[in-house]
């Protein structure tokens, strides 16, 4: 990855043009770039090839209505031939054409080794090479983690995965581990995890100054769902390796946060288990007791995203922090609403709402902000328990899923939930088939706006 984006390099040059300014380019071209361009009826969209007279390769020209996309070199990446290209352009398409170069190359290659040799971008300084590959270093993670089969990607190797995070930053990570859980009472997680011979954790990273703003970040880590007792059909199963997304999302998002050295104390917890099915698994109609206090009667064990994170949630109002944010990999309920491809999220913070959703256009990362509807929050209730972990019907899955996290926060504190897909189920410039990070680039401008100033 760190060589797909480089500087100080000489290199064929590549020009970004805005299709408005391709005449007046054109114009200014020698009689044999023109030629070559008539003759091969390029019409000023796309990319362009433009050799020399000896054939080899002088130059390559962009075109596009849209040369602000982050999008921009998604495929561009994988059509030139091998060498190095001198991007030249502002700094705002240099930016994204850097972006989506790194990710426009993205292979997932764990288990199929490829030979492909992929062009490099000529940056004009090494500062703009080392930015870009941050982020795309990040949703890289995020992606990695998603493609990961669950056999490979179980709750052990989430701690894994973040104790070598926290070394590479100087953090530190904890985990609560197996009975221990029990012990340090965190009684929903355990019970999720329990019919699994790969043990539930709680893993715990912190990370920065002690005095700085404290951010904390949760996601969910069902490293893989069989939907446990209330089990899901083979086709409900099939992608299930991607429902500790959440735990991706964050994970790539703490990534960032430490790469950029962003003022704030950043703590990131993720409840990991798998929901399997055994002799000891968990029950429709079992009441448990929450780290909170609150109990829970059990109406489906496949609704168990909410049941570790209420835990995990619950522990993280202990610090207090100026900002809590979870992922997850939620209900198909949000899916229905918004599609797969656009990330809804709830907030009891109008302001920090309208700060990420702003952040999202800014950085062409889009999320949608859902209600909160207070009414629904009866949807969730049960006549032995505080409440249940599904709705009473099957509308609004999403608000009444949120709903139920939100009675594990406390009231003073500022708290946003993404429901995201963590998947994309079609191929786009840059962005493969397969796992996905959605809204983290959103976070992230947000975070970096509000603790930069």
């Amino acid at each position: 990855m760190t060589d797909l984006l480089i500087s100080g390099v000489p290199g064929t040059p590549l020009t970004i043009l805005h299709s408005d300014s391709y005449a007046d380019w054109l114009a200014q071209q020698g009689q044999q770039t023109q030629n070559w361009l008539a003759t091969t009826q390029f019409n000023g969209k796309g990319m362009s090839l433009i050799p020399d007279a000896n054939g080899e390769l002088a130059q390559v020209i962009l075109v596009s209505s849209e040369t602000d996309s982050y999008w921009l070199c998604g495929d561009l990446v994988t059509q030139l031939p091998a060498g190095q290209y001198a991007i030249t352009g502002s700094d705002e398409q240099v930016k994204v054409a850097a972006f989506s170069w790194g990710l426009g190359a993205y292979t997932f290659d764990r288990y199929k080794a490829s030979d492909k040799v992929y062009p490099q971008l000529v940056l004009p300084t090494q500062a703009q090479a080392d930015e870009a590959l941050k982020m795309v270093r990040s949703v890289s993670i995020v992606r990695d983690l998603v493609n990961t089969p669950a056999a490979d990607m179980m709750p052990q190797h989430l701690g894994e995965t973040m104790e070598s995070l926290a070394e590479e930053f100087g953090a530190s990570v904890t985990q609560i581990v197996g009975d221990e859980l029990l012990e340090q009472n965190y009684p929903t997680i355990h019970m999720v995890g329990r019919a699994s011979e790969n043990q539930p954790r709680l893993i715990d990273l912190t990370w920065g100054d002690e005095d700085a703003p404290k951010v904390t970040l949760v996601g969910k880590g069902v490293c893989f769902d069989s939907g446990g007792l209330d089990l899901k059909p083979g086709a409900g199963m099939r992608l299930m390796k991607k429902d500790m997304g959440g735990a991706a999302h964050v994970i790539g998002l703490a990534h960032q946060i430490m790469a950029s050295k962003l003022p704030v104390r950043l703590r990131v917890l993720v409840p990991a288990v798998e929901n399997a099915v055994s002799a000891n698994a968990f029950r429709p109609g079992d009441v448990i007791k929450t780290r909170k206090g609150l109990t829970v009667e059990i109406d489906n064990t496949d609704a168990e995203g909410r049941l570790v994170l209420c835990d995990a949630l619950a522990e993280a109002n202990n610090d207090k922090p100026e900002l809590m944010i979870d992922f997850a990999t939620l209900t198909g309920a949000m899916r229905i609403a918004l599609g797969t491809e656009l990330p809804g999220f709830f907030s009891n913070d109008d302001e920090v709402a309208a700060g990420i959703t702003a952040s999202g256009l800014a950085v062409q990362d889009p999320v949608w902000r859902m209600p909160l509807h207070k009414p629904y929050y009866e949807l969730t209730g049960s006549d032995i328990a505080d409440l249940a972990n599904c709705g009473k019907v099957p509308f609004g899955g999403a608000i009444t899923a949120a709903l139920y996290l939100e009675a594990f926060v406390d009231e003073d504190i500022s708290w946003s939930h993404f429901d995201v897909m963590a998947w994309n189920n079609r191929k786009l410039p840059g962005r493969p088939i397969g796992g996905e990070a959605f809204g983290i680039r959103a976070v992230f401008d947000y975070l970096q706006t509000r603790f930069s100033k």
